[in-house]
């Protein structure tokens, strides 16, 4: 989706723009023949032949550009414009290990995520539905998807560290909230086909650790992309891993990054690293500028006139300070 013109006939004007040019160099050249030729003192000829400052020239530039601006306008551009999707469901997976209480990211991973999951869920339209999952050592639907963004951001403050890191099962629990998606009668139960056609739904799901209880994330991935469920990933840390203190024991701790993107790819979704504060963050607001979103072709004529009358007023303003400095 690019840019178009409805009356594309009237960018035509444009050619104008070098002829006045020309017409515009012509009259200089013709005034500084005659400052020359009415010249009788060699010595103020030399100053009308050679002194010409690029400021001098700076009004008509401007006002170049000023009816530039004013053709497009006429010729009615059309932009694609960020626009609040119709009907958006997001579900949150948010990992709250007891690896998350890493200081890789500080303070640590967890309070960095809480921060920045909360300015994504307010970077999101407001007729977005989110919902809100936790996981450890099992999975927790929190919020159910809610238009209700400030329900959505007290549960996410008051989220706490707990055990084990079950990626697969976090993620399940998500694609079951989505509207439409029926859960399976049992877990050992396969889930019953989707219909043709589902609501759109996106999960983004957050984690910084090895997947070590429940159902294989992988195995989970597949079953959202049958539920027709898109997923962003975003993992949290350092890959090399770090050191976390538990109970007076040092553990190691690892991103792994490779289960994370297979998820994203077999969801046809993304995913994303982020290694301190500042990258979790912009990743984030990244993805609620994205998700709940939609491009639509708008009409931008009135930016363009705007630009006009904007440089033909600063025309009209550089060509009166030019003349009182000369004067």
């Amino acid at each position: 989706m690019g840019y178009s013109f409805l009356w594309p006939a009237a960018l035509w004007g444009l050619g104008l723009l070098p002829l006045l040019a020309w017409v515009y160099a012509r009259a200089l050249h013709g005034r500084s023949r005659r400052a020359l030729t009415h010249s009788r003192v060699p010595l103020l000829a030399e100053p009308a032949r050679t002194s010409r400052p690029w400021r001098g020239h700076l009004p008509a530039g401007v006002f170049g550009l000023a009816l530039a601006a004013v053709i497009l306008a006429l010729a009615r551009p059309v932009a694609p414009m960020p626009v609040p999707a119709a009907h958006v469901n997001v579900v949150l997976a948010l990992d709250v290990s007891r690896s998350m209480l890493a200081e890789d990211v500080r303070p640590n991973r967890l309070e960095a995520t809480k921060t920045a999951a909360v300015e994504f869920v307010r970077t999101l339209p407001r007729n977005a539905r989110v919902g809100l999952v936790s996981f450890s050592s099992y999975a927790t639907l929190l919020v159910p998807p809610t238009a209700d963004h400030g329900r959505v951001i007290e549960a996410i403050r008051a989220l706490e560290a707990e055990f084990a890191t079950a990626i697969g099962d976090g993620l399940l629990e998500a694609v079951w909230a989505l509207p439409g998606r029926v859960r399976p009668s049992s877990p050992t139960a396969p889930p019953p086909p989707p219909s043709e056609r589902l609501p759109p739904g996106v999960v983004v799901l957050m984690s910084d650790g090895q997947s070590n209880r429940g159902i294989s994330p992988t195995e989970a991935a597949r079953v959202a992309r049958d539920q027709q469920v898109k997923v962003y990933t975003v993992g949290v840390g350092t890959p090399e891993g770090t050191f976390l203190n538990i109970g007076g024991r040092p553990i190691w701790v690892r991103l792994d990054e490779e289960t994370l993107r297979e998820v994203a790819a077999v969801t046809d979704g993304t995913y994303f690293h982020a290694s301190s504060t500042h990258e979790l963050r912009r990743v984030y607001r990244n993805l609620g500028r994205t998700i709940g979103w939609d491009r639509k072709p708008t009409e931008v004529s009135s930016v363009a006139a705007a630009s006009g009358a904007v440089l033909l007023v600063a025309s009209l303003a550089i060509s009166l300070l030019w003349l009182h400095r000369v004067s």
